[in-house]
């Protein structure tokens, strides 16, 4: 059976011509404490987040309880813990919380559930806070609720990202007591620090520098390293008084190949032929006040040699001599450290003190890198005015022109074609349907596919010829108050034009009346007579307010599910979801369901205050329009969902949500009309779910209309819905990169 739990072979991760981890191989035992170490930033949470299957190698392969970690990873997840170097759990949540979403996450029954919340507390001793939120949980209780979430599943092996971090020593301690008790019942655990008394502590020890791992080892063969006490010198561990002053002297004495302070000691690295009783009289000092005895390398002793040696001859050079594998690192760079100022330096201090304009330049540089390094601003910022100049300068216009009309000809005779010629002419109407029944005008007129309908009568031909004035009837829909004024004065203007005309034929010169009307006095041939639906009082709120349910439910379900999700990631609660079996599905709907009863309330409480304080009614379906703005709501949430795949911080993806509610406002027909647009815009405005929302809203609140009626509408919206939802997942991925 193969006891190696952890196997890792050439691993390597670039960041573009960043090279973070250089051809790693190492393997971990069951049970064992292996612990990464290295400075920050050397690539010990690379290498973590690649056996975590959250961040792709650039190449080699990890192998986690014996599963590929980039093909497998989600077979693995279930077995294993991880603590992030971040605290990433959720501090408006209780501890009791935190740790009952871990428990299901990972598929506990409620009975399961309780026995291992039960054991987990009792082991981190955080039984006295359950009802306490964990963001007001001081660093180590934190770390041991972090802890207990990552055991809630009885995990084979825990994965922790310097779990020790910003806490005190008694903290540090009791978290590893922990650590070894769960080690003693088989857990393994891989651990990353810079802290040398915890690398002690570690079975087995990997040391990292410059992408590479320089040893590879158990801490008491790392100290018995060739390279850490070379042939032919011997340490001492010494103790005089004042020993800070004493370092400088003991360091310039021949044969003294280093001196490090450790508290009141000095731990020295000497020639065997410098004997142990010629240093205190070398450094001036009696036998009484010089106590020095014998001592072995520590672990620090091993790995600042170890450094030394590589920023001389090349990390390769260590490798090859210890036997060992490759990492990636940064290592502080000595030479950058400040000196500290003296009384030499006044003049030079005066210059530094700071003025009324002092820091502007380096903040002006700064400002400008901010600038330059966030695309999306640099796009907010050109590109969204020019994107606005389009709109309103191009795509919007005001002058209402080819209002869709529907024509009812029961004449159907030449005057009356003539007639309908007239009305087209005008550029005001254009007509989009012939009908030939009652009941397929009224459709036309119910479901907003045509603005205005001419009614011909059948009579219409035949009362001009006998000189008696025709009855035109021109219906027109009021819910949009600037299409209907402009249509019902244009339809009144052509009645009047259109009589002149026939007036002057039948010649005025014969002082001839050109009709006469039921009571014989002389009157126009043709009498346009309008009638205004559904708002006839042409009422401006009647047509923005329902336009508005709409804005309003876009730009708040839009901006809540971007903003929650970005939140989590930049937070690191997202990155701890990752490492678990939560699907990418699950997880994108567990975000979008409880935001969509949020906005099932909102829609409810839209249409009280459209009902009762702006006095609009609704003439179609309640129910109708209430699933079809759950359908709205969720194709919105949808759009905030595929921005939160995009987006890494949340003022990216404010950017982003403003340049998704722009378009929505100005090409949906929310306040201009779409007719007028130009065709380009006009056909891309479809591609925009308010569009189809907003014309179902104003369908069923001011004409009544229903399902049949709004089908093209309904299809759309679905369309728009089912590619968002479905871009969203696909886009979604449980990886950082």
């Amino acid at each position: 059976m193969n006891d190696h739990v952890i196997e890792v072979e050439n691993l390597s991760r670039s960041f573009g011509k960043l090279v973070a981890v250089d051809d790693v191989s190492f393997t971990v035992d069951r049970g064992a404490i292996f612990g990464l170490l290295g400075p920050n930033g050397s690539g010990k949470s690379t290498i973590i987040r690649m056996l975590l299957g959250i961040l792709p190698p650039s190449s080699g392969e990890a192998r986690v309880l014996d599963l590929d970690a980039v093909k497998q990873a989600e077979l693995i997840k279930p077995r294993i813990g991880y603590m992030s170097q971040q605290f990433s759990l959720y501090t408006d949540l209780s501890v009791r919380e935190n740790l009952e979403f871990y428990g299901r996450i990972y598929g506990l029954s409620h009975q399961r559930l309780a026995e291992r919340k039960s054991a987990v507390t009792e082991l981190t001793g955080i039984e006295d806070r359950m009802n306490q939120l964990a963001g007001t949980l001081s660093g180590g209780w934190k770390q041991r609720l972090a802890l207990a979430c990552s055991l809630i599943h009885q995990p084979d092996v825990i994965f922790l990202d310097e779990p020790t971090a910003g806490i005190d020593p008694v903290a540090r301690r009791e978290l590893w007591d922990l650590l070894f008790e769960l080690s003693g019942q088989g857990v393994t655990l891989l651990v990353t620090t810079h802290y040398m008394d915890e690398a002690e502590r570690c079975t087995d020890v990997g040391y990292l520098y410059m992408s590479k791992l320089l040893v590879l080892g158990k801490p008491d063969a790392l100290k018995r390293l060739p390279q850490v006490t070379p042939e032919g010198t011997i340490r001492y561990d010494v103790k005089v008084p004042s020993p800070t002053s004493q370092l400088t002297r003991l360091r310039a004495i021949d044969g003294v190949h280093d001196a490090t302070l450790f508290g009141e000691r000095i731990h020295l690295l000497v020639d065997e032929s410098i004997q142990q009783k010629q240093l205190p009289s070398r450094l001036g000092f009696e036998a009484t006040d010089f106590d020095i005895q014998s001592s072995e390398p520590s672990l620090e002793d091993v790995f600042v040699t170890l450094t030394n040696l590589a920023e001389k001859e090349g990390p390769q050079a260590i490798i090859a001599e210890a036997e060992s594998d490759k990492l990636d690192e940064q290592v502080d760079d000595q030479s950058n450290v400040p000196r500290m100022l003296d009384a030499e330096d006044d003049v030079e201090l005066d210059r530094i003190r700071g003025g009324g304009l002092h820091g502007l330049w380096a903040m002006l540089v700064k400002e400008f890198f901010h600038v330059r390094r966030q695309p999306t601003t640099l796009f907010f910022m050109f590109l969204v005015p020019v994107m606005q100049t389009i709109i309103f300068g191009y795509a919007i216009n005001t002058q209402i022109e080819n209002i869709p009309t529907v024509v009812l000809n029961l004449d159907g005779r030449l005057q009356s074609q003539l007639l309908v010629e007239s009305f087209e002419n005008t550029r005001r109407f254009k007509l989009i349907e012939n009908v030939y029944d009652q009941a397929a005008f009224d459709r036309a007129m119910r479901s907003g596919r045509a603005q205005v309908g001419i009614i011909v009568p059948p009579n219409y031909g035949e009362r001009l010829l006998l000189g008696e004035q025709a009855h035109i009837q021109v219906l027109i829909d009021g819910s949009d108050s600037q299409v209907a004024s402009t249509a019902q004065s244009t339809a009144q203007l052509l009645g009047q034009s259109r009589s002149i005309q026939l007036a002057k034929a039948k010649g005025e010169s014969l002082q001839l009346a050109p009709a006469r009307d039921s009571e014989g006095k002389s009157v126009l041939p043709i009498e346009v007579r309008t009638r205004l639906l559904y708002n006839p009082d042409l009422d401006s709120s009647h047509f923005f307010v329902p336009g508005l349910i709409g804005v309003i439910l876009q730009l708040v379900t839009l901006f809540l599910t971007s903003f929650a999700v970005v939140r989590e990631r930049e937070l690191g609660t997202l990155e701890q979801l990752f490492v678990t079996p939560v699907g990418r599905t699950g997880l994108m709907l567990g975000k979008l369901i409880p935001y969509a009863a949020v906005g099932a309330v909102e829609v409810l409480i839209m249409l009280v205050v459209m009902l009762y304080i702006f006095g609009v009614p609704i003439n179609g379906s309640i129910m109708l329009l209430f699933w079809l703005s759950m359908l709205f709501t969720v194709c919105s949430l949808g759009l905030g969902l595929f921005i939160s795949t995009i987006a890494k911080t949340q003022l990216e993806a404010f950017q982003m949500a403003f340049i998704i509610m722009l378009p929505s406002i100005l090409l949906s027909g929310f306040v201009f009309p779409r007719a007028e647009m130009p065709l380009p815009i006009y056909w891309a405005s479809f591609t925009i779910p308010a569009t189809y929302f907003i014309e179902i809203l104003r369908g069923i609140i001011l004409r009544g209309a229903g399902l049949t009626d709004l089908t093209s509408s309904v299809v759309g919206l679905t369309i728009c819905c089912v590619v968002v939802i479905v871009a969203s997942v696909l886009r979604f991925r449980k990886q950082l990169g």
